[in-house]
């Protein structure tokens, strides 16, 4: 679904790290998109989901915008790298919404 990458740990142990997108919203056609996505950030990141992604994720969880040619708006997906087992316990708890 994303980008695997692995790293080896001190203890020579692999971690299988997955880049993923855990959440998608969109916007209408607004002005300055960026300011009017504030709001559903927010409201993702201080979800159970996005707690979880912000507590598990390897690094600062980004997010990409993209305009819509369908719709004349904007889509913006939150992506996160997490280790294999996490990214599991985030599927079976969460569910695939995207």
């Amino acid at each position: 679904m994303g980008q695997v990458r692995y790293q080896v740990l001190p203890d020579n142990t692999v971690e299988e790290i997955h880049t993923t997108v855990v959440h998608t919203f969109r916007l209408g056609d607004v002005e300055d998109p960026d300011l009017y996505a504030g709001e559903p950030l927010w409201k993702w990141q201080e979800s159970d989901a996005g707690k979880f992604v912000m507590e598990h994720a390897k690094e600062q969880p980004i997010w990409q915008r993209q305009h819509s040619h369908l719709t004349y708006g904007w889509e913006y997906a939150i992506l996160a790298k997490l280790e294999k087992k996490k990214l599991s316990e985030f599927y079976l708890r969460f569910g695939v919404k995207i």
